[in-house]
């Protein structure tokens, strides 16, 4: 994963709705920050693999990240 694709994954994660992403159960939040990135950019089946996975591993910085915003 490049790192500009890293800074749009992370730009998405602090932009988006924390109410919307705090609705998401994991397989769908991961679905939905794909879906964002790959409106961005364009990511061959690999990459999007790779993007999945790299979300789903920081999925409690993730949901930590939305608390935050959702809470204070």
């Amino acid at each position: 994963m490049t790192p500009k694709i890293m800074r749009q994954l992370w730009s998405v994660v602090e932009t988006a709705q924390a109410k919307t992403l705090s609705q998401l159960d994991d397989a769908s939040l991961v679905q939905w920050l794909v879906k964002q990135i790959k409106t961005q950019a364009l990511l061959d089946c690999h990459e999007t693999d790779f993007l999945s996975d790299y979300i789903q591993s920081r999925l409690s910085l993730i949901r930590d990240i939305v608390d935050e915003r959702l809470y204070f």
